[in-house]
């Protein structure tokens, strides 16, 4: 059963090294999701699946220690999910869940047992609560950490231009994720995600999967768009 859940953006600029001399812009962001992965250590899971968006090429599984990369980014920095090293021949992480073993390496995380799954954008909502749903029967005590950030429409500078839609979609998201509202995530519209650039609202559906019957309750810790795109931080326990 789901026992506690972190919901946190996944910028790569949420690395300092990769941000540089912006580091400081995303502070808050990194106390937040720092509390947040503090709820899960304090579940005391004895699994902890780590979900984020994903291309084709490293959508599925990633075992612990499955190494990861801010390469691509221009910088030299090399992650590992969790202690240890998985077989050389394994994928490296996508870009979200980089940026979790990041995160987690940061916490010192050393609670339970981790595994990585990349999501593909495509995936429909229910194969989403398909998916959360067999996260949640892993074990008696399962956490997930949820990667993913809201719209990148937030602005004329953003990423995806300024579209009037997008605030309003991201005060939803936030809404549900604060009260740990399953029914509000699972009815997300994917069509509209989609044309917002909205990479976590499959990870999201996935967690609203895995928390059915759980009761969990909710807690927004940071929301806000310092780049135009809408970043979130949430822990249900």
């Amino acid at each position: 059963m789901l026992v506690a859940a972190a919901v946190c953006p996944c910028p790569p600029l949420l690395v300092p090294r990769v941000a540089s001399g912006a580091a400081s812009e995303l502070d808050a962001a990194r106390v937040a999701c720092t509390d947040a992965l503090g709820v899960l250590a304090a579940a005391r899971p004895h699994r902890l699946v780590v979900v984020g968006p994903a291309a084709e090429s490293g959508s599925g599984p990633h075992p612990q220690g499955a190494r990861g990369s801010f390469r691509g980014f221009g910088v030299d920095l090399d992650v590992r999910l969790g202690p240890g090293r998985a077989a050389e021949s394994e994928r490296e992480l996508p870009p979200s869940l980089a940026v979790a073993a990041w995160l987690l390496e940061r916490t010192g995380w050393a609670d339970a047992p981790i595994e990585g799954l990349g999501v593909e954008e495509s995936l429909t909502p229910e194969r989403c609560t398909e998916v959360g749903r067999a996260i949640g029967s892993q074990a008696d005590r399962v956490a997930l950490l949820v990667m993913g950030d809201a719209s990148a429409c937030r602005t004329l500078k953003a990423p995806g231009y300024l579209d009037e839609r997008a605030a309003p979609f991201d005060t939803q998201v936030a809404r549900a994720l604060g009260a740990a509202d399953v029914a509000a995530l699972k009815a997300l519209d994917v069509e509209l995600a989609y044309e917002l650039k909205v990479s976590g609202r499959a990870p999201w559906q996935i967690l609203a999967g895995a928390a059915e019957g759980a009761n969990l309750t909710g807690a927004l810790l940071y929301e806000d768009a310092p780049y135009g795109v809408g970043y979130l931080v949430a822990a249900w326990s």
